[in-house]
């Protein structure tokens, strides 16, 4: 909570997750974080074509744009796929069919042990 916080206070943050809209948004609810996000959008697939109508909808400069996420599959390389760049925060406990290979050379991506570690880069 302290970290998105604190990145709200500097950034505009958005939430785009995927999975059934009533569960996520339980989830959302629950956890009590959903003031710190400008908008939260909840979609039945996480692909390229998700981030580029919200690249659209929200005239975002892809250049300045990040996508914070665990899932290779579903959030760093659909991003950097639309030119975005994406940091990425493994987890031990990601669904293995969210896996996927993240190119170490790749400069677009910023690879974080944790969360918390935003603040030191934003």
């Amino acid at each position: 909570a302290e970290t998105l916080a604190e990145l709200a206070g500097r950034h505009v943050l958005m939430l785009l997750t995927k999975g059934d809209p009533a569960e996520q948004q339980g989830k959302i609810d629950a956890s009590n974080l959903g003031h710190h996000f400008r908008d939260i959008h909840i979609v039945p697939e996480k692909n390229a074509a998700t981030y580029r109508s919200l690249v659209t909808r929200h005239d975002l400069d892809v250049a300045n744009t990040w996508m914070i996420g665990n899932s290779p599959n579903s959030d760093i390389l659909p991003a950097r796929a639309v030119g975005m760049n994406a940091v990425f925060i493994p987890n031990p406990h990601t669904w293995v069919l969210e896996g996927g290979e993240v190119d170490p050379a790749d400069t677009g991506v910023l690879h974080l042990p944790r969360l918390t570690d935003l603040v030191r880069h934003f």
